[in-house]
């Protein structure tokens, strides 16, 4: 493999850059600058799209680099994790094309080793027991205006620390009455180096080690430990760990003090996380959202979650191209949804093919069409593709339009269907209303009559006259019914945990950020479409456009004859608010 020259597209590039020129961590064996990052989450939820944002970093860079890139589950707290979530990830990253060959690996593989450096640096004078409440902890602790306090148990023999830690190694004590905390500086203006905790007591039973342990490390602990045993170059991280990235040294320089073979030591890089408009992206949060029964569950197409975007239509290239489209910066900052939604929909333009439905089914007549009739039509597939090619659909004398598409009094600039006025049928003909049916008792429009002029089969008239409005339908003897729910934003409005104090985030909830139709109408074509899985059992849906409505997609509460289209975004142009087209 060649050597990557490139021109740094933001700052981790260019500390990447000058690491190889440097060969700052060695070299592959084929000669190539070693550059080795991972993807560290916590199984403790689903992955959400900032998690998606940190994959995409981790692993485009070690792929443009000719790299590694490591799976790594954080599993050091046994009370919140569960195998359910450590399939999920799995799962989320391969969707995504995180490819970590295989190097699957997990936090509780290095449990021994972890003990046995923390018994070094309890040797080392450098680690002691402490006895103190969480609550006594944080009192000791100090403030960012005030140093705090040694804890009295700081000064403990050698020999007494390690026999109380291998004793709490061994079950001999309850959750909570002794950690073992590194031994610092409790002045320090940095607080994360006040003698932080390394190991706390917590009996409970582990997704892969049971009980094995009843100690567990922090993640301060044991971030760069993991890192080091796994040879990681850049460990990258977002902006909420840039105070933590001394303690992340601290710990490694400790256990390598006076040795004469010392641990590897990666670099910490900290970079913006994502925040998105109308979302939240706490896991807490988004627990709280599916327990409380406030979506369907992690993978309701609202939520911002992996599964959620991918049960909506969303593909991996958008994904992708969204995090491409944001970049790295070092600065928190709000990124608009919408341009999560513009990288799905060009996307889909390219490759979704169009198809024709009617959400809210009006009746259309054609007086002047042969009963029985059917005639068969060339519609586009795809406009963006020349490769797609043209399909048949069927047209007969009752036709299902948009309810919307008909007014008996229409307002001005309206170029829809109202009696006396001519459209054109996409794909199909001109057609000319003479009047409507309605319901004697509500006055509701049940039926629009027209006719059709047979020498602007295709949509262009031979004598050259020209329509302001072209409306969509579907042949009601072949048309097939569907369920259609149309997402919106779950919050209504930009940052949804903006509220005054005491005000619960939840009163931001969009009550039409989902609303069901049935009864839609769909073309006969649409019948063929599934929510299929791929080999790894992961959801691959058929996307759509269904034109002037927006991309589609099957949902898997999809049955044989009972179909269910998720909207996964509207159009740019959308005709819910284009008057007269």
């Amino acid at each position: 493999m060649s050597e990557v020259t490139a021109t740094p597209t933001h700052f981790i590039h260019e500390i990447i850059e000058a690491d190889n020129a440097a060969r700052k961590w060695g070299t592959w064996p084929d000669g190539r600058p070693r550059v080795h990052t991972r993807f560290p989450p916590e199984p403790n939820g689903y992955l959400h799209i900032g998690h998606a944002k940190s994959i995409c970093l981790n692993f485009g860079l070690a792929k443009h680099y000719g790299g590694k890139f490591n799976l790594r589950f954080d599993d050091t707290n046994p009370c919140k994790e569960e195998q359910e979530y450590v399939d999920s990830i799995v799962e989320d990253v391969r969707w995504l094309g995180g490819d970590w060959e295989d190097r699957l690996l997990f936090a509780s593989d290095y449990f021994k080793q972890m003990y046995d450096w923390a018994c070094l640096l309890i040797k080392k004078g450098k680690a002691y027991v402490c006895d103190l409440t969480p609550e006594e902890t944080s009192k000791h602790r100090g403030s960012l205006t005030r140093p705090g306090t040694n804890s009295p148990f700081r000064d403990r023999s050698v020999a007494e620390n390690l026999d109380l830690f291998d004793r709490m190694r061994k079950g001999e004590f309850p959750d909570g009455s002794r950690t073992l905390k590194a031994k610092i500086d409790m002045a320090s203006p940095n607080l994360n180096l006040r003698d932080p905790v390394m190991y706390r007591i917590l009996h409970a039973e582990h997704h892969r080690t049971g009980n094995a342990w009843c100690i567990y490390p922090m993640y301060d602990w044991e971030h760069g430990l993991e890192d080091s045993i796994e040879g990681i170059t850049h460990s990258i991280c977002t902006l909420e760990f840039e105070n933590h990235r001394p303690l992340y040294d601290w710990f490694i320089d400790a256990i390598n003090e006076g040795e004469t073979s010392p641990i590897h030591h990666p670099q910490q890089i900290e970079f913006a996380r994502l925040a998105l408009t109308h979302s939240l992206m706490s896991k807490r949060k988004l627990l709280e959202l599916v327990k409380d029964g406030h979506v369907r569950g992690w993978d309701d197409p609202r939520m911002p979650t992996v599964s959620g975007l991918r049960r909506r239509g969303y593909t991996p290239e958008s994904v992708r191209a969204f995090c491409a489209d944001i970049g790295v910066a070092r600065f928190n900052g709000v990124i608009e949804v919408v341009r999560l939604e513009n990288a799905l929909r060009d996307h889909l333009n390219k490759i979704a093919p169009r198809r024709l439905a009617v959400l809210r089914p009006l009746k259309l007549v054609i007086e002047n069409f042969p009963e029985g009739a059917v005639e068969e039509l060339d519609a586009v597939n795809n406009p963006e593709d020349a490769a797609a090619g043209t399909r048949k659909v069927p047209f007969s004398k009752v036709l299902y339009i948009e309810r919307e598409d008909f007014a008996e009094t229409p307002p001005k600039g309206y170029f829809r269907l109202f009696p006396g006025n001519e459209v054109r049928l996409r794909y199909a003909f001109f057609v000319k209303c003479t009047g409507c049916v309605k319901d004697p008792a509500t006055g509701e429009v049940t039926e629009v009559h027209c006719t059709y002029d047979p020498a602007t089969r295709g949509g262009d008239s031979p004598d050259g006259r020209k329509v302001k409005g072209t409306i969509h339908w579907v042949s009601a003897a072949h048309a097939i019914n569907a369920e259609v729910r149309l997402y919106d934003h779950l919050f209504k409005t930009t940052e949804p945990e903006d509220v005054p104090e005491g005000v619960s985030y939840l009163t931001n909830l969009n009550p039409e950020s989902l609303v069901t139709l049935s009864g839609c109408k769909l073309e006969p074509s649409l019948a063929a479409c599934e929510a299929r899985r791929d080999s790894h059992g992961t959801l691959t849906p058929d996307r759509v456009q269904f034109e002037r409505h927006g991309y589609f997609c099957v949902d898997p509460d999809s049955k044989a004859g009972a179909l269910v289209f998720n909207r996964a975004v509207s159009l740019k142009d959308s005709w819910a608010k284009a008057k007269g087209r």
